[in-house]
């Protein structure tokens, strides 16, 4: 692997980043698979008595097709979504029947808005009538009929409009338009699907909310497991005088314990503490072999850290040599007595260190990739 691809992305403030989900979670797929649930409801208007002493009558049903979504082009966080109707129109004047068609095309608005705790919300503006279109499909039709057309299409506009808004508060199709990314990331069922007031919060609280529910010990810990099992092998090397004693050291990192550093706190950086403990049987052959066992316990200090174009990364400083601690355990007497373990464990130490921060100083393995994660999850 070559230096630039062990480079760790560039970072970004966790304020930043709560932008950047958004602008990414929030596409017009996502719109349009929350507000599908519209598709193929009924709606049914009147019959309603029109004109003078109600000589006239009026009725109409028919079904909402499929929204069309398209992105604001001055907002990247504001869609306009357009939802078709047709209407099979019957009226009624003087005893006289007549059937036509009519095409409504009903325009809402949906704008992306973070709330607390960890929550994205398409809100959805209140329907009017000016928001519906309506045209009647009537090739031929005399004089007497025409004088109802305006009544009829400010009627219907009216009724749509009442009937769409009912269909959006609906409590099941407004549960679509919630979004609780801590559970859709857990995987669990959020409790605010049926949440009808919002605590709203700018972009910037929501990053920081971000790292602050979002990257726990768990989730780190669940990162940097994938070091345990890594395999270390050094040597044969040569010790002691003239390299009279032959090393040899086979081990592995073991599962790592992460800790915690404090509370959680909006705004501050997410630090943990991790033990990266590592186990090693280490042959040392003067004259003979000779076995011994050591267990390495290296500190590491975690930092997690928001990075483009939507990651967390594990940040992790080099360990040091002086603040590693081993049990070196001897077996056999003649192991134990053997006088050149001082410079055998210095040397061993060193090796270790370097295998290890290796491992550390790619970031593929210590990299959260958020985007990866809520297409997955959705």
């Amino acid at each position: 692997m070559t230096g630039e691809a062990r480079r760790d992305p560039k970072r970004i403030e966790y304020a930043d980043f709560g932008e950047r989900f958004v602008r990414y979670a929030v596409t017009e797929d996502r719109i349009a698979a929350a507000v599908a649930g519209m598709t193929g409801r009924g709606v049914q208007i009147g019959p309603f008595s029109l004109g003078p002493a109600g000589l006239a009558g009026f009725a109409a049903e028919g079904t909402l097709g499929t929204p069309v979504v398209t992105r604001n082009p001055g907002d990247a966080l504001t869609f306009g979504v357009k939802v078709p109707l047709k209407l099979a129109v019957n009226l009624i004047l003087g005893g006289r029947k007549l059937g036509v068609a009519a095409l409504v095309e009903i325009a809402l608005t949906l704008h992306a808005r973070t709330a607390a705790p960890l929550l994205l919300v398409m809100d959805v503006g209140t329907v009017t009538a000016k928001d519906v279109s309506f045209t009647l499909r009537a090739e031929a039709i005399d004089t007497a009929w025409e004088m109802l057309l305006d009544p009829i299409a400010g009627l219907v506009q009216r009724e749509v409009a009442g009937r769409v808004n009912a269909i959006i508060s609906d409590p099941k199709a407004r549960a679509e338009r919630v979004f609780d990314i801590e559970a859709i990331l857990d995987g669990y069922r959020s409790p605010h699907r049926n949440d009808t007031v919002f605590d709203w919060i700018d972009h910037r609280e929501f990053g920081l909310r971000f790292f602050t529910q979002i990257v726990t010990r768990d989730r780190v810990h669940s990162v940097v497991a994938q070091m345990a099992g890594g395999e270390i092998a050094i040597g044969p090397l040569s010790e002691g005088p003239r390299g009279a004693a032959t090393v040899t050291v086979r081990g592995a990192i073991e599962q790592p314990r992460v800790v915690e550093r404090g509370a959680a706190v909006p705004g501050e950086l997410r630090v943990f503490d991790m033990t990266l403990p590592v186990g090693l049987d280490i042959t040392v052959d003067v004259l003979k072999a000779n076995h011994y066992r050591a267990d390495l316990e290296i500190p590491l200090v975690l930092t997690a850290r928001a990075a483009e174009p939507l990651q967390i990364v594990i940040e992790v400083p080099p360990p040091a040599i002086e603040d590693i601690s081993m049990e070196f355990t001897a077996k056999g007497l003649r192991a134990a007595t053997l006088a050149r373990l001082a410079g055998i464990k210095k040397q061993v130490m060193a090796q270790v260190v370097a295998v290890v921060s290796t491992e550390l100083a790619d970031p593929s393995g210590r990299t959260i990739d958020v985007g990866a994660a809520i297409d997955g999850a959705t």
